[in-house]
């Protein structure tokens, strides 16, 4: 980007050091059996005791396991047992989706003449004089499989009885043949068509574009559209190859507790899970003075369910730990929570979060580990789910693609958090928030520094103020600073957090009692700096922050599911 700062010259800062590689766990990628899907479409698997007079249920259940449309005989081998007949289970395949047949090089075209079965939700339904077009979707792909119907076809009947409409579920059968249109190389010609599920005319998600701010109102249709279909999409593989990186490299997935009796980031910003309130199912009004109390008049916890606090966590960090004095490299990848009174894009009441711990580590293993996991998953996404992404690169955000690729191509720079307050303290730009050494940076400041003063190359900042960080960081020898660090990405700001863990006894025992913060719920926590302690850190990542960042979509409550806010809690 013209006007990009060099440290060397502009900044007059010490000279910042790229990242160092994260080599000591990487491991060689595997590829996948080139024959995985070499048996597709799948033969079909006999059903038995068909009845002459086949029910709508039983036409659809005989053919909905299938992606073939040939009538299926009994299962042979039934064998009996003290008079009873048994029957062997069907094999699992998988079924062949519309990604199956328009994926590939040939988008379909090798596949012409094939006789075969779409499901899925209709997306549109154009009636012309001679024939009725159907576009069909499902989930698989963004794509939909245009299907051409003639009045001779069997089930045109449900076309003129208006059964076919938006949002209703259908079984198609048909021929692959070439398609006229410009938008598609195939079509399906329709032989047979089955309505599954009608559709209301209320169906509230048509072919006009409707806000995400209505789709949030309605979260259990919008991964039916576009943008959500492919947000999942994308999630789903940044989830895979979040397993996947982490287990190439040796590390091993810890489950964490939901539910915990300590506050992590010793912020208090945490849910109370609690019985001592009767729940709904108990009936009657549940009044304050039923809640038991010491003769101080404060909670008797020592009554609650698990006989002392206990709340949602706010991160598995303090757990992979454990873990990871034993097993050396961890990482845990679930939900957790935060009760933090704030209505804007960038929070959420409940998220998902990575977080791997590597022992025998300092933190520039950190920083390594964090750049390497990054530029992974992200080059997982752009090889895998190239249609999603040049959808959002024309939809959602134009030069995502490239912004994203930056990533992955470019290295990673770092440099201290005195640096990047000297670099922003002499940025000619007005802050919303104002900086001075000592502050926590914000958003604003974080994307100042990776998209206009590094021209969009990510930046890992190092060595932040202890005062401003959590308890269980480690203290470096300036009594000042903690080995701390967050990296910055462009359009986001901070996406991953992490630091070098505090393994020396005494200091951690200190930073507790500085913090005010109880040494008696962290007792077995303590644990771990007297029996074999190791150098070791790790880091945090924020899931639908990466999903974010990945999708350019720029709120985070449409990166996830079903989005807990505060005042909200649907579905």
């Amino acid at each position: 980007m013209a006007g990009a700062l060099s440290p060397a010259t502009t900044l007059r800062l010490k000279p910042f050091y790229a990242v160092r590689f994260f080599t000591h766990y990487r491991r060689p990628i595997k590829v996948l059996n080139p024959n995985f899907y070499s048996s597709y479409p799948p033969k079909l698997h006999p059903t038995p005791y068909l009845s002459r007079r086949r029910s709508f249920c039983s036409v659809v259940s005989a053919a909905i396991s299938s992606g073939e449309a040939v009538e299926r005989p009994k299962f042979e081998n039934i064998e009996t047992k003290e008079g009873v007949k048994t029957e062997q289970v069907r094999e699992f395949r998988k079924r062949l989706r519309v990604a199956d047949i328009k994926g590939g090089p040939e988008e379909g075209l090798d596949r012409l003449g094939e006789t075969l079965v779409v499901r899925g939700w209709v997306r549109t339904v154009r009636a012309q004089s001679s024939v009725t077009f159907i576009d069909i979707n499902d989930g698989s792909c963004l794509s939909n499989m245009q299907c051409v119907m003639g009045s001779d076809a069997e089930g045109y009947d449900q076309v003129e009885n208006g059964l076919i409409s938006t949002g209703a579920s259908v079984w198609i059968e048909g021929t692959v043949v070439s398609s006229q249109g410009s938008k598609q190389k195939i079509e399906l010609k329709v032989q047979k068509l089955v309505v599954v599920g009608k559709s209301d005319p209320s169906f509230p998600i048509q072919k006009k574009r409707v806000s995400r701010e209505f789709l949030r109102t309605k979260a259990h249709l919008r991964p039916r559209t576009n943008t959500f279909g492919a947000v999942s999409r994308v999630r789903n593989a940044l989830s895979y190859a979040t397993h996947k990186f982490f287990q190439e490299n040796g590390f091993v997935w810890v489950s964490s507790p939901i539910i915990t009796a300590s506050d992590c980031e010793g912020a208090g910003e945490q849910f109370c899970v609690t019985t001592l309130i009767p729940n709904s199912n108990e009936g009657g009004d549940s009044p304050v003075s039923a809640i038991p109390t010491t003769e101080s008049g404060s909670v008797d916890w020592s009554q609650d369910f698990f006989g002392k606090r206990a709340y949602l966590t706010v991160s598995g960090q303090l757990n992979g730990e454990t873990y990871a004095t034993a097993l050396s490299d961890i990482y845990t990848f679930g939900p957790t929570f935060r009760a933090e009174n704030s209505n804007t894009s960038r929070h959420l009441a409940e998220f998902w979060m990575i977080e791997p711990e590597l022992a025998f580590a300092d933190l520039d293993d950190d920083m390594a580990c964090a750049t390497a996991y990054l530029q992974y998953v992200v080059q997982y996404v752009l090889e895998n789910c190239k249609e999603d992404m040049d959808f959002f690169d024309t939809w959602i955000e134009k030069g995502i693609i490239n912004r994203l690729t930056d990533v992955v191509e470019k290295n990673f720079v770092q440099l201290s958090y005195t640096d990047a307050v000297e670099l922003l303290l002499k940025a000619k730009k007005k802050f919303d928030f104002p900086v001075k050494w000592g502050c926590d940076l914000q958003s604003e400041h974080e994307r100042y520094i990776t998209e206009e003063a590094f021209g969009g190359c990510p930046v890992i900042i190092r060595d932040y103020p202890k005062d401003i960080k959590a308890f269980y960081m480690r203290q470096n020898d300036d009594g000042k600073t903690v080995a701390a660090m967050d990296m910055l990405v462009p359009r986001v700001g901070e996406l991953i957090g992490g630091s070098q863990r505090e393994e020396r006894l005494e200091y951690l025992e200190e930073r507790l009692d500085n913090m005010n913060l109880n040494k008696e719920s962290f007792w077995w926590y303590l644990d771990l700096r007297r029996y074999g302690s190791v150098p070791h850190a790790g880091f945090g990542l924020g899931f639908e922050r990466l999903v974010q960042f990945a999708t350019g979509i720029d709120n985070i409550r449409d990166a996830i599911p079903f989005p807990r806010t505060p005042g909200s809690a649907e579905f």
